[in-house]
């Protein structure tokens, strides 16, 4: 067990570097871009911030990750795909559970967390006056 999990471990450190280091930023920032737009969306229809309504409403909870899930299903995949090429080239080896690690940390983690920064960062500069409702919309696309 413990050389399986060196192996992993080394092998996860070592996509830092190397062929299609691009994707270790083009990955999350994908996310961001999603989970800012699901923000902006919460912001405007007034919702609770998205991860604490996960973590304490638990009637919701299901209808929430299903939603967040269509949201970011399409960044995890291609986070997936692109690390599985990525293992191709470099390690000349298939590990489908490392993948599934990089991309989880990659795509997953940064989507709760944008998408309720950016519905409370919206949700205060309103309250404060910087920003009418109206002025979300038009910055969001507007639905």
């Amino acid at each position: 067990m413990g050389e399986f999990l060196a192996r992993v471990w080394g092998n996860l450190l070592g996509r830092i570097h190397g062929p299609m280091t691009f994707r270790l930023i083009l990955q999350p920032l994908a996310a961001i871009l999603v989970a800012a737009r699901a923000g902006l969306r919460d912001a405007r229809s007034g919702r609770n911030v998205y991860g604490w309504s996960v973590l304490a409403n638990t009637y919701e909870r299901r209808k929430l990750l299903q939603e967040g899930w269509r949201e970011i299903a399409r960044v995890f995949v291609f986070a997936v795909v692109v690390d599985l090429v990525y293992e191709a080239i470099e390690l000349r080896r298939i590990y489908p559970g490392e993948s599934l690690i990089v991309a989880a940390t990659l795509a997953l983690l940064p989507y709760p967390l944008i998408r309720s920064a950016v519905n409370l960062a919206v949700r205060r500069r309103v309250r404060r006056g910087g920003l009418s409702g109206a002025a979300i919309d038009d910055r969001s696309g507007g639905d």
